[in-house]
């Protein structure tokens, strides 16, 4: 029995070859494509349970793979494998639909740590309860319990919570949490995501300044983290 189904998208022969070996001898069933044409037409086939994909692929780009496989419906988790550091680009990754990045050159337990994450987490996404640390998410009775004791939340910090919990592990941009939690309100901007992080950090952060679970991407936005 395979660990999952995972495609490769990287046009670098070497770092191709690297990433099937590392995967296969780990249990994956790996499918490679090597340009962008190839990832696009095996990503809406081939039903893979996660995405490594580069973003500057000839032919057709990774941004474009990222929107095709949102647009027609497929869910797996995309982790973007980029060189470049410009947070622009990865923003607009994460805007088109990918999960989260990783930066080249990058350290091969690291990935693989990151891809079995995601695999857990995507196997686990219908649940109606999450826990993380002391606490106890209830999706079904609305409700945050720590130790057991609920810990009141108002309607939109726990739409916020829930939001970020179902995609622990995930680079969320604001602007991708501001539609999601707040939708077309034209009276909320970032500020609105920030402040209502802020309380929630006060409510489950044992020091705000220093959060656990609500961490902070620089220049674009949150991750909620897990032990796991």
């Amino acid at each position: 029995m395979t660990a999952g189904r995972i495609l490769i998208v990287e046009d670098d022969p070497a770092l191709l070859r690297g990433l099937k070996d590392t995967f296969v001898s780990r249990g994956w069933d790996v499918i490679t494509a090597d340009d962008g044409q190839r990832g696009l037409d095996a990503a809406l086939s081939c039903d893979a349970d996660l995405i490594l994909l580069d973003l500057m692929l000839p032919h057709v780009n990774g941004y474009e793979i990222c929107r095709a496989v949102r647009e027609h419906g497929r869910e797996m988790p995309i982790l973007i494998l980029t060189a470049k550091g410009q947070e622009e680009d990865v923003v607009l990754g994460l805007n088109l639909g990918a999960d989260d990045y990783i930066i080249k050159p990058f350290r091969r337990n690291e990935l693989i740590a990151r891809v079995n994450a995601f695999f857990r987490r995507s196997t686990a996404r219908q649940s109606a309860t999450y826990t993380f640390g002391d606490f106890e998410l209830n999706l079904t009775a609305h409700k945050l319990f720590q130790n057991g004791r609920e810990v009141e939340l108002t309607a939109k910090e726990f739409a916020l919570l829930s939001y970020l919990v179902k995609r622990r592990g995930c680079a969320l941009a604001r602007n991708d949490i501001l539609n999601a939690v707040w939708g077309n309100s034209v009276m909320v901007t970032g500020r609105s995501v920030d402040r209502c992080i802020a309380t929630l950090r006060s409510k489950l952060e044992n020091d705000p300044h220093q959060p656990v679970w609500i961490q902070t991407i620089r220049d674009i936005g949150y991750r909620f983290e897990t032990s796991d």
